[in-house]
């Protein structure tokens, strides 16, 4: 039987319980995990913000967890086809809030969103930070 290759992406800055938690779930739905890490410069196009840790910290915090057996830098959200079939991604798994976004895959892969972890996110973290410093 052939091995299943799961991906997904995210910017993973500030990592917290729920990035290892949607990680975990993702890889339970192949036999290999390989994750596009935003670049700093999509980080920003996104969110406004620069990353609280730049684009090869994130690789390196990412690459060494355990369920994670690839990593490479996600450039442009433009370009989720041309990375799952680089890949060779038999599934794409993204967090609920981007419902929706990626169906149009579904020519090439299984497209799963799972729930994100309640009352946690990488801004809110920073936020609390910022305001308990002050």
């Amino acid at each position: 039987m052939a091995e299943t290759t799961v991906i997904t992406f995210g910017t993973f800055d500030v990592l917290h319980v729920g990035h290892v938690r949607v990680l975990n779930r993702a890889a339970e739905f192949g036999d290999r995990l390989v994750v596009g890490v935003s670049s700093d410069a999509l980080n920003f196009s996104k969110k406004g913000r620069k990353p609280i840790f730049d684009q090869d910290e994130r690789l390196e915090i990412v690459a060494n967890l355990k369920v994670v057996d690839a990593v490479f830098v996600e450039e442009s959200l433009e370009l989720k086809r041309e990375y799952v079939l680089e890949h060779r991604a038999d599934v794409l798994v993204m967090g609920d809030d981007w419902e929706g976004k990626f169906d149009f895959l579904n020519d090439i892969c299984k497209v799963v969103y799972l729930p994100r972890t309640p009352s946690i996110s990488t801004t809110g973290i920073i936020e609390h930070i910022s305001t308990s410093a002050s």
